[in-house]
């Protein structure tokens, strides 16, 4: 491993579920990473000691990513650490689901601004620290093409706007040297979506290989991107979904 030795990464949300294991993933190939968590400080903790026990450099910083400011810190934060920053992973992200009567403008505000600002702010402020090598990846969702359930719209919305982001981002930072690319996660085996859950048999159903994902596949098709191997890919949204879009 160790392609991304003496990278620089920040992942946000990184506390827990994919976030956690994209940040595990990245240490174990050879990058320092700070992860932004919200609430649970000790969970962001043991992510950090997981990647200090891979001998990286890590840090937890508390920023809300519907907050501009809080998350701009954070990015100016991960950069201070050796005065730059290589790979932003835009994780951080809200599912406010339900009937659409039932979403006003709070459960909207809400997931505009974590789902599609957010990421458009960190990759706004985290340019300034790159060079070229850079890469930008956000996390988007497999219900972007496909929302097999009633009640996804507005989550449905707040990721596909990534997709756009992505393009426009990567046409326009293309000659800086710098990637962008958004990954699809299928069903994942996380706490917020347990492949053991009330409705984890349907949900599998949908998917060609008839299982959730562990969150480690998802990391690993992050890291891939993130390193020297990837970067000939930019503008993709890559679907990691076990055929769920098929």
């Amino acid at each position: 491993m160790n392609q991304l030795e003496g990278n620089v990464a920040l992942v946000t949300g990184g506390s827990r579920g994919i976030g956690a294991a994209v940040a595990v993933r990245l240490a174990e190939e050879g990058a320092d990473v700070v992860v932004t968590y919200e609430h649970n400080a000790e969970r962001a903790t043991e992510v950090v000691e997981q990647i200090h026990a891979r001998g990286r450099r890590a840090l937890a910083v508390r920023a809300d990513s519907a907050v501009p400011e809080e998350l701009t810190a954070a990015v100016d934060e991960a950069a201070a650490m050796a005065g730059r920053l290589d790979i932003l992973v835009n994780n951080a992200g809200v599912f406010l689901v339900g009937p659409l009567e039932d979403l006003g403008p709070t459960e909207i505000d809400r997931t505009l601004a974590v789902n599609v600002r957010a990421p458009f702010t960190a990759s706004r402020a985290a340019v300034r620290h790159m060079g070229r090598g850079g890469r930008i990846i956000s996390i988007g969702s497999n219900v972007a093409e496909r929302a097999v359930f009633p009640g996804l719209a507005l989550y449905s919305m707040s990721k596909t706007a990534l997709v756009g982001m992505t393009k426009g981002l990567a046409r326009e930072l293309g000659p800086r040297g710098i990637t962008v690319n958004l990954v699809h996660p299928g069903p994942t085996d996380t706490e917020a979506n347990p492949a053991d859950g009330p409705n984890a048999e349907t949900i599998a159903g949908f998917t060609a290989l008839g299982r959730f994902a562990e969150a480690a596949e998802i990391a690993a098709t992050v890291a891939h991107l993130a390193s020297a191997d990837g970067g000939y890919v930019t503008g993709a949204s890559i679907h990691v979904d076990g055929g769920f879009t098929a």
